[in-house]
C-alpha cells in the first residue's frame, strides 16, 4: 500500500518540461599555437549551432578563407599564409603559417619570448590573442612502464614518469603522448599546475592520450595503457596562465558532455572580440621509451 501512494504521488509530480534552444549567431573559432623550433600553426573556422548534424561537407564550409593573419614578435609583423592539405579520409583542412618561400619571413618559436595574434576576416571584424613559451623549467627526468594489473591481457603497459618541479608556484603543464609513427595525442586530462608538487621530484602514473574525434568512449578496458612492442614518446610542454586555463576546461568540458548530472562547464579561451578558442605557446621537450615485446 505505501508503494502504490509513493507511485500515485511521484506520477502526479511529473511535468513535462520542454526547453527550447536558440540558435546562435557563428562566431570566429581559433585553434592556433606556437612551439619551440616550430612554425606557428593557426586554424579559423565558424561555431555550428548546438543541434546541427555535423558531416563532412558541414565542417568543410565552417574554414575561414582568405583572412589577413600575422603574429608579431620582438616588434616584427610575420603574415601568414592559408595553406591546405588532404588527410586519408580525403577531408581537405585548411591552416595559416609562414610562407616557407620566402626566406625574410622565416618564424619559429623560441623559449622565453610572447607572441601576439592578430586576425582580420573579409567582413572586417579583428581578433587578436596573446600568448608565451615558457622556458623549460619543469622537466621530465625519466619514463619506464610497468604491466597492467587486474586484467588478463599481458600486453597491456601502464606508463609511469619521473617529474622535477621548480621551486614557486605558477608551473603549468600539458602533455601528449604518440605510440609509434602515430599522432600526439593529449591524455584526457592532459593538463596540470603545481599546486601539489611545488619544488619537488615526483613519480607520476600517466595515461596514454585520446583522439577527442574518436567516436569510441575511453573505457576502464582499453584506455589510458600502451602495449608491449611499442615506442611510447612523452611530449612535454610547459605552458602559460592562459593556455592552460584553456585546456584544463575543454578536458572538463569534454568529460562531462552527455551526463545529465554534471554542472555546466565555461571553456575559458584567450581570443579577443567575443571569438571562441586558444592561441596556445608550448616549450616541448621529447623523451622515448622502447618497450619490448
Amino acid at each position: 500500500m505505501i508503494y502504490s501512494c509513493l507511485s500515485v504521488m511521484l506520477l502526479s509530480c511529473e511535468k513535462t518540461i520542454k526547453v527550447e534552444v536558440e540558435n546562435q549567431a557563428p562566431k570566429l573559432v581559433v585553434n592556433a599555437e606556437i612551439e619551440n623550433g616550430k612554425p606557428p600553426l593557426v586554424s579559423l573556422s565558424t561555431s555550428l549551432n548546438f543541434f546541427t548534424t555535423i558531416t563532412p561537407e558541414e565542417l568543410s564550409n565552417t574554414f575561414v578563407h582568405q583572412a589577413k593573419v600575422s603574429i608579431t614578435v620582438d616588434n616584427t609583423v610575420y603574415p601568414l599564409t592559408e595553406y591546405s592539405f588532404t588527410d586519408t579520409s580525403d577531408f581537405k583542412y585548411y591552416y595559416y603559417t609562414i610562407d616557407t618561400t620566402n626566406g625574410n619571413n622565416l618564424l619559429t618559436g623560441e623559449f622565453g619570448k610572447s607572441y601576439l595574434l592578430q586576425i582580420q576576416t573579409l567582413d572586417g571584424s579583428e581578433y587578436s590573442s596573446t600568448t608565451s613559451i615558457p622556458f623549460l623549467t619543469k622537466l621530465c627526468d625519466s619514463l619506464w612502464w610497468e604491466p597492467a594489473v587486474n586484467t588478463d591481457d599481458t600486453t597491456l603497459c601502464r606508463m609511469f614518469g619521473k617529474f622535477t618541479d621548480p621551486p614557486g608556484l605558477g608551473n603549468y603543464v600539458r602533455y601528449f603522448t604518440r605510440e609509434n609513427d602515430g599522432p600526439f595525442l593529449p591524455g584526457l586530462n592532459s593538463t596540470a599546475d603545481d599546486q601539489v608538487v611545488d619544488g619537488i621530484t615526483y613519480t607520476f602514473q600517466f595515461d596514454m592520450g585520446w583522439d577527442k574525434n574518436s567516436n569510441e568512449k575511453p573505457t576502464g578496458d582499453h584506455y589510458g595503457f600502451a602495449h608491449r612492442g611499442d615506442t611510447v614518446t612523452l611530449k612535454f610542454c610547459n605552458i602559460d596562465k592562459g593556455t592552460f586555463d584553456f585546456w584544463n576546461t575543454w578536458d572538463f568540458a569534454y568529460q562531462s558532455y552527455g551526463n545529465p548530472f554534471s554542472s555546466p562547464i565555461h571553456v575559458i579561451g584567450n581570443i579577443s572580440n567575443g571569438a571562441l578558442g586558444v592561441f596556445s605557446g608550448y616549450a616541448a621537450q621529447y623523451k622515448s621509451i622502447i618497450i619490448p615485446r
